[in-house]
């Protein structure tokens, strides 16, 4: 990103909150790095530096503001992230892909070389990947020990670190703090021993407006039966990682709690899960597209002379999926057929071939089918479940690719090879395919022009004709798309 100082100047002075982990503001004369929302007093313009990333500032020096709290930003929206190799990687650094891994291993998932994947970030970022990791590790740290009561030892392990030692040292050194001291400023929170560890409870940030109701309201009838379930304004879910089990909920501040006067969400899982905590961000922020800049979006909708906007809801997002082959196989199921019945297939399908859990979980029975479970039953089992064979032959056909290899179907995935590729398959054709982009590879442009739901909020167009009009919708097709189903 290139920052321009005098915008970025104009950003600090108004609070603005489109910038709001946009970039990241260092006060020279504290070797403090804020975000542009900080409540704090403004500094005068000669003691402040601009970074485009938390990791960026924390090299150059600048430790976070214990006030407006670098570690709640939002990410930035994919469409103005970095090119393409860097955006992945720390898109997969973000999740916790250095945790016990080296670089040159998350090198390979890009078929580059580790010299290679360096370069890219340095060059985009200006941060190694261990620098991003480091940085990741530590502000969850200090979120989790600002608002958990986890113990020192779980608050490492859950951010990623091999060793409290390490953890300790690191927290010291590049925050001139020590975790105990910190944890001991927020708000007095209570200690617990490890085997009595409460639920994990974290708040992630957004960019307002967030149309919440209706992002459930997709969400809830397309959730999988004994798996996921939207209900009271939660939305939860059964999670198996690294042979943990546990449960994922997510709901909007209680009016009378703190974060209430935030613009945050509130994360929680069974502390058993613990140890996959950077990955359930990762994905929670994913499914639920914190990182979107709703006012930037529908400004330039507006401006194109979007049919929909005038009869739409602000703040809509373009629910993402949490897990790739699994969003792939549900939209398979969904051909042809209603929302509420492809949820009844999909329940079917993971009945039959998921793996149960062995004791019932909040009313969760079931962990979804793997695509090697799915490969290997083949075909003519999976129709068993109420499907012409071609369709169960297409499920297969998805399933092997993914399970050998083949098909990546995750956010950091080439988006035009994997549209190409999608197509390839018999019983795949653009709807599906883009569709799939859209939500599991969360590709902003992503279009299925050929809805029909589509077509009639448009104006009763056909396939051609709207394909032509969303070409000024570009590069946010994808929450047109949400506009107009909203809107129909």
């Amino acid at each position: 990103m290139l920052l321009d100082r005098e915008s970025c100047d104009r950003a600090v002075e108004s609070a603005d909150a489109r910038f709001d982990g946009v970039f990241f503001v260092g006060v020279t004369t504290t070797s403090i790095y804020c975000r542009p929302i900080c409540p704090a007093r403004r500094t005068l313009r000669k003691h402040r530096r601009y970074f485009s990333s938390a990791a960026a500032a924390e090299r150059s020096g600048y430790r976070p503001c214990l006030r407006c709290r670098p570690e709640l930003a939002p990410g930035r929206a994919r469409v103005d992230a970095v090119p393409r190799l860097a955006e992945a990687a720390a898109q997969r650094i973000a999740a916790g892909a250095l945790n016990g891994q080296g670089i040159d291993t998350l090198a390979q998932e890009f078929g580059v070389s580790g010299r290679q994947l360096r370069r890219a970030m340095q060059q985009e970022l200006g941060v190694s990947p261990i620098e991003l990791a480091q940085t990741h590790r530590l502000l969850l740290a200090k979120q989790l020990l600002t608002e958990t009561p986890l113990p020192m030892g779980r608050v490492a392990d859950a951010s990623g670190f091999q060793s409290v030692r390490r953890f300790n040292a690191l927290f010291r050194d590049r925050y001139r703090l020590n975790p105990e001291s910190l944890r001991r400023s927020a708000n007095g929170t209570p200690r617990h021993e490890p085997d009595h560890a409460p639920n994990l409870r974290l708040t992630l940030a957004y960019r307002p407006p967030l149309a919440w109701e209706a992002l459930l309201g997709f969400l809830g009838p397309r959730a999988t039966p004994g798996v996921e379930r939207v209900s009271n304004g939660t939305w939860s879910r059964v999670v198996r990682d690294g042979g943990r089990t546990g449960v994922v909920r997510v709901h909007e501040p209680v009016a009378s709690s703190a974060a209430a006067r935030h613009d945050l969400i509130v994360l929680e899982a069974d502390a058993a899960l613990a140890p996959s905590l950077m990955a359930l961000c990762s994905r929670v922020k994913h499914l639920f597209d914190l990182a979107a800049e709703p006012n930037a979006i529908e400004s330039h909708l507006r401006r194109t002379g979007f049919p929909a906007m005038a009869r739409s809801t602000r703040g809509l997002r373009v629910p993402g999926a949490w897990d790739g082959f699994e969003l792939a196989v549900r939209t398979i199921l969904g051909q042809q057929v209603s929302v509420a019945g492809a949820s009844t297939l999909m329940g079917r399908l993971t009945a039959l071939f998921g793996e149960p859990l062995s004791v019932p979980v909040d009313g969760f029975t079931h962990c979804t089918p793997t695509a090697e479970r799915l490969a290997d039953a083949g075909a003519q089992a999976i129709r068993q479940i109420g499907l012409p064979l071609a369709r169960a032959e297409t499920i297969c056909e998805v399933s092997k690719r993914v399970a050998d290899g083949t098909l990546k179907i995750a956010p950091e995935a080439d988006v035009k090879a994997f549209i190409n590729n999608m197509q390839e398959i018999r019983g795949i054709g653009a709807w599906t395919a883009e569709y799939i982009a859209m939500r599991a590879l969360h590709w902003p442009d992503a279009f299925p022009a050929s809805d029909l739901v589509l077509r009639r909020a448009a104006g009763n167009l056909t396939t051609t004709q709207l394909k032509r009009a969303s070409e000024s919708w570009r590069p946010w097709r994808s929450y047109a798309a949400m506009h107009l189903w909203h809107s129909s």
